[in-house]
């Protein structure tokens, strides 16, 4: 069998860390503090609650220190969206910032803020409760964990693809200034400018503080053909100042604070011929391209408000109570031109406020010598005002909705691991989950040329319900030692993610309610093993996931409201996957990475009309499951050149791959397969103060649209057709500067 050179890559890399895991000769350590080096260090991670090093957590996670972020020039979390096994961390793009984010296999495809995602992202211990506006800023982190799999043993809910842990970085125990400035551009449009900064370090023997900021102004990296400006631009203000107090050895309290504010134009919407084969009109473009042609340029403000607050009480000398509060408050708007084409055809505007307050109490120790313990209380509320306005044919036409949305979850939660000997120890958990929710709903097409706005309360709502879920969460599971340096583990574990209501309803059917819809759950029984060796690691994974309920958000395009989006249960599912993930070092100054995953996603039995041809049979039961690639994976090469007493050299490429996959339920919509290559070029100083470097991303130009959304051929009496697809920017080249003093 002949392989393309990039998938050939990928075999060898992961070839020769399989081979390096085999017994080496002992040899001396060389030092790693180079930027290859980085890739070697240990992670600590807290995917069980409490820090331990990556490579003792019984857990499918890929895990990124400080140094790997800073090497990698990582700006937020889609710039790692296809270089993790079996996991596509997209932005939606309706509007930017919008998670849409998918592991293995289980993932979801809307921007509307009622929908719970599949995959839950937590910083610092707090859970964002909304997609909206958590993918913008990455510096000053300490490290980004990825955990694959359900997660609902210790994370709760919407964990049932895995969880995204982000935790940002304390002051140290010296004074620390840091300065960095990077600038880059490869499309038609501007240049991209960004200044960040930290200081940070002891105030007294009991305090210490840190103050962090980042700006970004971007002129757009696209040009709409319609206008000949460009566009995409954005503007990015972040301050996030942190305070430690530790009044005993005993006691820490960390108290921190994050204010953003971000401004920029709507999406770059393209439209091409669509999966039923109709062409975009009046204008097609070439998928293949970065062409779109716009007269709504539209934009979009997010303001967030985010303060939460840490105590670690060490109560005995294994034993520690934890406390993680946290608030944060959402304000956001945006104007999109949905129908991609320069005549007023499909316009939208959004408005959504969100305020959520949770907070975490749970204990982690020893009993005895043999059991470790954790158990713990959570508390979460959320309060979500949205309101959306289609305006359409130019405006002879208008639709106006929303809701008002409340969410309230409490659970306890336990983890036991018990070491039956020093070779094998076993593992069980429980969660129980209670959550309620209401929703008053102002359905589209119930305020058509009637205007109204949810935010100002002008709103008549025609769907007013609550509903309660409660859930019970188990994992059993077992791990053995095979050595110092290889470890197996085995579990079952459930997650599910939770039950709700559309706030943004299109649909007019009786058999199409806002909702509720039922919870979904996932039944994941996964093997893996972990290996560390002499100039390495290799870690993988073989897991199988049962699914029920599963949710889908259904689009389908409509002659009069444009678009129509349900929210069903609409088919139970199995996926079978493998996943391998290593790094080695082939020299002291040579570094390789890679990863390959692959899954295998399909229906079971299906319970709604997928396809929308009327009835539901083989053909629903054919179709590929959306969000769930087959084959992911990707090698990377680093390598360190001193020079002489000034410092060293680091060279780095890295290649990825993603299989395409289905975006829509019917198959029609999908986002193409990609293939990334990124490289860099760093110098370094001995001393620790200055990195100087160049960097490329996605070399290959390869183009990527956050979905693809279908647009009905005839919208009222106007032709359309082609689709909704904003566009990801293509390739970057920079220049980056650090200064550490």
């Amino acid at each position: 069998m002949s392989f393309p050179k990039p998938r050939a890559l990928a075999v060898l890399a992961m070839s020769a860390l399989m081979a390096a895991a085999l017994p080496a000769m002992a040899q001396d350590e060389p030092d790693r503090s180079g930027g290859a080096g980085a890739f070697l260090e240990e992670i600590l991670v807290t995917a069980r609650k409490r820090q331990e090093s990556m490579q003792d957590a019984p857990l499918s996670v890929s895990a990124l220190g400080s140094e790997q972020i800073n090497v990698l020039q990582i700006r937020d979390l889609t710039n790692l969206a296809t270089a993790l096994p079996n996991v596509s961390l997209d932005d939606v793009g309706t509007t930017r910032g919008v998670a849409n984010f998918s592991i293995r296999g289980l993932g979801i495809t809307a921007s509307i803020p009622s929908i719970d995602p599949t995959v839950g992202v937590f910083v610092d211990g707090v859970y964002m409760g909304l997609n909206n506006g958590i993918l913008f800023d990455m510096f000053d982190l300490e490290s980004i964990e990825v955990l694959r799999g359900p997660q609902g043993i210790l994370f709760g809910r919407n964990v049932t693809g895995g969880a995204i842990l982000l935790n940002t970085k304390k002051p140290g125990d010296e004074l620390e200034v840091k300065l960095r400035a990077a600038a880059d551009a490869g499309g038609e449009g501007g240049m991209s400018r960004y200044l960040m900064g930290s200081i940070g370090g002891p105030v007294s023997d009991t305090f210490a503080a840190k103050l962090t900021a980042f700006y970004n102004e971007d002129d757009g990296w696209f040009k709409n053909q319609f206008t000949g400006q460009d566009h995409g631009a954005i503007t990015q203000y972040i301050v996030r100042p942190v305070i430690v107090w530790t009044p005993t050895e005993n006691l820490e309290i960390t108290a921190r604070y994050e204010y953003s504010d971000i401004e920029g134009d709507g999406p770059s919407s393209q439209s091409h011929t669509n999966g039923s084969g109709v062409d975009g009109s009046p204008v097609n473009n070439n998928p293949d391209s970065f062409d779109f042609s716009i007269d709504e340029e539209g934009f979009q403000t997010n303001e967030t408000n985010f303060f939460w607050v840490e105590i670690d009480w060490r109560v005995s000398e294994t034993g520690t109570i934890t406390n993680i509060f946290g608030w944060r408050d959402y304000a956001g708007t945006a104007l999109s031109d949905i129908d991609a084409q320069p005549v007023p055809y499909f316009h939208g505007s959004f408005g959504s406020n969100a305020e959520q307050i949770s907070n975490e109490l749970r204990y982690n120790g020893m009993i005895g010598s043999r059991t470790n313990l954790t158990v713990g209380l959570y508390y979460f509320e959320n309060d979500i005002e949205y309101a959306e306005s289609r305006f359409l044919l130019g405006g002879q036409l208008t639709q106006d909705g929303g809701g008002l949305y409340g969410v309230e979850t409490k659970a306890a939660f336990a983890a036991i691991d018990y070491d039956v000997s020093d070779l094998l120890t076993l593992t069980a958990g429980l969660r129980y989950t209670n959550e309620s929710k209401d929703a008053q709903i102002a359905s589209l097409p119930f305020n058509t040329n009637d205007p109204c706005n949810v935010l100002e309360g002008t709103c008549q709502y025609d769907f007013v319900d609550s509903e309660t879920w409660t859930n019970v969460s188990p994992k059993i599971g077992a791990t053995m030692s095979i050595s110092d340096d290889t470890m197996v583990y085995a579990h079952w574990t459930r997650g599910f993610r939770s039950g709700g209501y559309n706030l943004r309803n299109t649909s007019v059917l009786p058999s199409n309610p806002p909702g509720p819809f039922d919870e979904e759950t996932v039944d994941n029984f996964e093997i893996g093993w972990k290996n560390n060796f002499e100039r390495g690691r290799l870690n993988g994974a073989v897991f199988f996931n049962k699914v029920q309920d599963l949710q889908a958000d259904i689009n389908f395009p409509d002659p009069v409201s444009g678009v129509v989006q349900v929210i069903k249960n609409t088919a139970d599912a199995e996926i079978f996957g493998v996943e391998l993930d290593g790094v080695y070092s082939l020299t002291d100054n040579f570094v390789v990475t890679g990863s390959v995953g692959a899954i295998d996603a399909q229906y079971t039995e299906v319970l709604y009309d997928l396809n929308g041809d009327g009835v539901i049979d083989e053909a629903d039961l054919a179709l590929d499951m959306k969000r769930a690639p087959k084959l992911t994976y990707s090698a990377g090469v680093n390598w360190d050149v001193e020079l002489g007493s000034w410092g060293y050299m680091t060279a780095r490429a890295s290649f990825a791959h993603r299989d395409r996959t289905a975006w829509t339920e019917d198959n029609r919509g999908y986002v193409p397969e990609q293939d990334i290559v990124d490289a860099g070029l760093s110098f370094s100083s001995n001393d620790g103060r200055w990195v100087f470097a160049l960097y490329g991303k996605n070399l290959t130009n390869e183009v990527k649209w956050g979905g693809d959304t279908q647009l009905p051929t005839m919208l009222g009496p106007a032709p359309l057709g082609g689709t909704f697809s904003p566009l990801a920017r293509g390739r970057m080249i920079g220049v980056e500067v650090t200064l550490t003093l």
